[in-house]
Protein backbone atom coordinates (compact mmCIF):
# COMPACT_ATOMS: atom_id res chain seq x y z
CA UNK A 1 0.00 0.00 0.00
CA UNK A 2 1.38 3.32 -1.14
CA UNK A 3 1.26 6.53 1.44
CA UNK A 4 0.96 9.91 0.20
CA UNK A 5 1.55 12.78 2.19
CA UNK A 6 0.70 16.45 0.60
CA UNK A 7 2.51 19.57 1.99
CA UNK A 8 3.20 22.97 0.41
CA UNK A 9 -0.36 24.58 0.80
CA UNK A 10 -0.72 27.95 2.70
CA UNK A 11 -2.59 31.20 2.76
CA UNK A 12 -1.48 33.56 -0.40
CA UNK A 13 -2.73 37.02 -2.22
CA UNK A 14 -4.55 36.53 -5.76
CA UNK A 15 -1.65 36.06 -7.88
CA UNK A 16 0.50 34.76 -6.07
CA UNK A 17 2.12 31.63 -6.37
CA UNK A 18 2.61 28.19 -4.64
CA UNK A 19 4.52 24.73 -4.83
CA UNK A 20 2.92 21.37 -3.53
CA UNK A 21 4.70 18.40 -2.99
CA UNK A 22 3.40 15.21 -2.83
CA UNK A 23 5.72 12.44 -1.32
CA UNK A 24 4.82 8.50 -1.70
CA UNK A 25 6.15 5.78 -0.26
CA UNK A 26 6.37 2.39 -1.37
CA UNK A 27 7.40 0.89 -5.29
CA UNK A 28 4.64 1.46 -6.54
CA UNK A 29 5.09 4.88 -7.10
CA UNK A 30 7.10 4.90 -10.12
CA UNK A 31 4.69 2.50 -11.53
CA UNK A 32 2.36 4.32 -11.40
CA UNK A 33 -0.15 7.45 -12.84
CA UNK A 34 -0.31 10.18 -10.49
CA UNK A 35 -2.70 13.50 -9.58
CA UNK A 36 -3.59 16.56 -8.45
CA UNK A 37 -7.63 16.75 -7.38
CA UNK A 38 -8.54 19.98 -4.86
CA UNK A 39 -11.76 19.86 -3.15
CA UNK A 40 -13.56 23.32 -2.10
CA UNK A 41 -15.92 23.69 0.46
CA UNK A 42 -19.34 22.41 -0.30
CA UNK A 43 -18.12 20.77 -3.57
CA UNK A 44 -17.15 17.69 -4.69
CA UNK A 45 -13.35 16.44 -5.18
CA UNK A 46 -12.16 17.67 -9.18
CA UNK A 47 -9.25 17.00 -11.29
CA UNK A 48 -6.38 19.18 -11.63
CA UNK A 49 -3.52 17.99 -13.27
CA UNK A 50 -2.27 14.39 -14.37
CA UNK A 51 1.23 13.27 -14.92
CA UNK A 52 2.09 9.66 -16.09
CA UNK A 53 4.29 7.05 -15.02
CA UNK A 54 7.40 8.48 -16.80
CA UNK A 55 6.49 12.12 -16.49
CA UNK A 56 6.31 12.45 -20.16
CA UNK A 57 2.73 12.81 -20.04
CA UNK A 58 0.41 15.78 -18.81
CA UNK A 59 -2.78 17.03 -18.79
CA UNK A 60 -4.35 19.56 -16.70
CA UNK A 61 -8.32 20.96 -16.03
CA UNK A 62 -9.17 24.19 -18.37
CA UNK A 63 -9.46 25.95 -14.88
CA UNK A 64 -5.81 25.62 -14.41
CA UNK A 65 -4.06 25.01 -17.53
CA UNK A 66 -1.39 27.71 -18.40
CA UNK A 67 -1.02 28.57 -14.57
CA UNK A 68 -0.48 25.04 -13.09
CA UNK A 69 2.57 22.93 -13.72
CA UNK A 70 2.63 19.52 -12.62
CA UNK A 71 6.03 17.11 -12.04
CA UNK A 72 7.68 14.16 -11.10
CA UNK A 73 10.83 12.95 -9.39
CA UNK A 74 10.55 8.89 -9.78
CA UNK A 75 13.94 8.69 -7.94
CA UNK A 76 12.70 10.91 -4.93
CA UNK A 77 9.26 9.94 -4.95
CA UNK A 78 7.63 13.03 -5.37
CA UNK A 79 5.16 14.67 -7.29
CA UNK A 80 4.97 18.55 -7.59
CA UNK A 81 1.91 20.99 -8.41
CA UNK A 82 3.86 24.53 -9.13
CA UNK A 83 0.85 27.21 -9.03
CA UNK A 84 1.30 30.75 -9.86
CA UNK A 85 -1.40 33.11 -11.22
CA UNK A 86 -3.54 32.28 -8.10
CA UNK A 87 -7.19 33.50 -7.71
CA UNK A 88 -9.56 32.45 -4.98
CA UNK A 89 -11.17 30.17 -7.15
CA UNK A 90 -8.04 27.80 -6.33
CA UNK A 91 -9.29 27.88 -2.56
CA UNK A 92 -9.58 24.33 -1.69
CA UNK A 93 -7.95 21.39 -0.46
CA UNK A 94 -5.63 19.68 -3.04
CA UNK A 95 -4.84 16.09 -2.64
CA UNK A 96 -2.65 13.93 -4.67
CA UNK A 97 -3.95 10.22 -5.90
CA UNK A 98 -2.40 7.12 -7.73
CA UNK A 99 -3.85 5.12 -10.08
CA UNK A 100 -2.84 2.85 -12.79
CA UNK A 101 -5.02 5.06 -15.12
CA UNK A 102 -2.85 8.11 -16.94
CA UNK A 103 -4.75 11.44 -16.27
CA UNK A 104 -8.23 9.57 -15.02
CA UNK A 105 -10.82 12.22 -13.89
CA UNK A 106 -13.10 10.12 -12.15
CA UNK A 107 -12.15 9.61 -7.48
CA UNK A 108 -12.99 5.96 -8.18
CA UNK A 109 -9.82 5.00 -10.45
CA UNK A 110 -7.55 6.35 -7.11
CA UNK A 111 -6.57 3.93 -4.92
CA UNK A 112 -4.54 5.79 -2.64
CA UNK A 113 -4.93 9.79 -1.22
CA UNK A 114 -2.93 11.72 0.88
CA UNK A 115 -4.55 13.79 3.72
CA UNK A 116 -4.39 17.00 1.46
CA UNK A 117 -3.13 20.24 1.73
CA UNK A 118 -5.05 23.71 2.40
CA UNK A 119 -4.57 26.52 -0.03
CA UNK A 120 -6.30 29.95 0.64
CA UNK A 121 -6.38 32.43 -1.83
CA UNK A 122 -7.13 35.86 -0.63
CA UNK A 123 -8.13 38.10 -3.09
Amino acid sequence: QVQLVESGGGLVQAGGSLRLSCAASGRAFSTSSMAWFRQAPGKEREFVSGISRDGKSTQYAEAVQGRFTISRDNAGNTIYLQMKSLNPEDTAVYYCGLSRFFAARGVEVYHSWGQGTQVTVEP
